[in-house]
């Protein structure tokens, strides 16, 4: 099958790459960049002349709650949402039912994943059932085909487990990324303490339970010299921590969520567990914070911690599991809240969502060159919309920014030369 995009503004920061143009999809292949003549050619011709053609974005966070609690997600409804969202690449966390700790769960999810709307990569446990009891056997993950590792919905509490697979993985072509927290820290707490809880009368989680989980896994790289990712960075703290390590020389990478760049922790008043998430939604010199480590480098992707849960998960404040869905609106949120504040540009918010975080996890994305998969997404950067939860495309509807309206939406969104998405809904 060919198909001809034509007209298209295309942004492409890894390829440098920012002009209007077209884009020949054969096989599913990039096979042509540039003027592409559209005489005699007998293939799908889509006229994108007012979008930008940008990689596929890659959301190197997600939790696709398959195996085992599926009555929230499952591989293909997720997958679907991240085709809206324009999210051609995730990596699925591993705190499912049973969690991703042997060769057969990863085969299981890699296998339902091959008709997904997404590609799936997957992070296998750093410890047998995210216990910090036991390690997992790192290699017979690899051969099945896991390419990250982490313990994610929780901190390895074993530093020992940990810096085995930190000082492993790099030989494997696996990338650690790290959940930091000190659970005797947070020792429970529900929200960000400070004036909030106080006001709420809700216990709350220190910036010290994330702060001393990122200082921990920083020195761990910097002693062996070994690379790790910092997962959902939230504190003025933990970027600081990251930005001092990455001056030192240490091979240290990170990412923020969209939400810690647009919402503060005022937003709990409501008493709304959709804005319950871990870390939690922390003050506004925080907010700031992210925002200027995006900007100056410090922190090198976004990614949404997407986390979907049942209304009936969510009924009660308190007593709520923690985390929000984000795909579907991750691109319209930092859109509107960096890239037309002017904090970002748009091509440096694509390196953040597709370049970066394909180039940590050594994957094929971030890329519209020639011979490249053929994995792109049609954005308008200036419509306008509002989040209707009844219209989104997972299971679970538990997102903090319902009833927003945000600037930039996904238009289509093609994976290997194949639609996947295509925006119908006119506002």
């Amino acid at each position: 099958m060919e198909l001809l995009i034509k007209n298209a503004t295309i942004l492409s920061p890894a390829d440098r790459i920012h002009a209007v143009g077209d884009i020949l999809v054969r096989d599913g292949k990039i096979a042509a960049v540039g003027a592409v003549p559209a005489d005699d050619f007998d293939g799908v011709i889509i006229d994108a002349q007012g979008l930008t053609a940008v990689p596929g974005l890659v959301d190197m966070h997600v939790h696709l709650r398959d195996p085992g609690q599926t009555a929230k997600e499952d591989i293909l409804t997720g997958c679907r949402a991240a085709a809206a969202g324009g999210v051609t690449s995730l990596l699925c966390m591993p705190n499912t039912s049973p969690t991703v700790d042997t060769p057969e769960t990863v085969r299981y999810i890699l296998d339902k994943a091959k008709d997904a709307a997404a590609k799936v990569y997957v992070a296998a446990c750093i410890t047998k059932g995210l216990k910090s009891e036991a390690p997992t056997d790192l290699e017979a993950l690899r051969a099945a085909g896991a390419v990250g590792l982490s313990d994610d919905g929780r901190p390895v509490e074993n530093t020992r487990f940990l810096r085995d697979a930190m000082r492993k993985a790099p030989a494997l072509g696996m990338t650690v990324v790290a959940h930091c927290e000190d659970l005797f820290l947070a020792n429970g707490g529900k929200i960000n303490e400070g004036a909030v809880s106080a006001q709420l009368g809700v216990k709350g989680i220190p910036a010290a339970a994330e702060d001393c989980g990122t200082a921990r896994e920083i020195a761990l790289a910097a002693a062996d010299d070994v690379p790790v990712h910092i997962c959902h960075v939230s504190t003025k703290t933990s970027a600081a921590l990251v930005r001092d390590a990455k001056r030192r020389g240490v091979k240290v990478t990170a990412e923020t969520a969209p939400h810690y760049v647009a919402l503060t922790e005022q937003t709990l008043l409501a008493r709304d567990a959709d804005f319950r998430m871990n870390p939690p939604l922390r003050t506004a010199e925080d907010v700031q914070a992210m925002i200027e480590g995006l900007a100056d480098g410090t922190l090198d992707c976004i990614a949404t911690d997407h986390a979907p849960h049942t209304p009936a998960d969510k009924a009660d404040f308190e007593k709520a599991p923690n985390g929000s869905i984000g795909m579907e609106t991750s691109f319209a949120v930092c859109n509107t809240f960096l890239v037309k504040t002017g904090a970002l540009t748009l091509a440096q918010l694509i390196e953040k969502m597709s370049v970066n975080p394909a180039k940590i996890l050594g994957i094929d994305a971030g890329t519209l060159s020639v011979v490249a998969a053929a994995v792109k997404a049609l954005l308008d950067p200036d419509e306008q919309w509002t989040v209707d939860v009844e219209r989104l495309h997972g299971k679970s509807k538990n997102t903090p920014f319902k009833g927003m309206t945000l600037t930039g939406k996904v238009k289509m969104t093609l994976l290997n030369g194949e639609v996947v998405f295509e925006d119908t809904i006119k506002e």
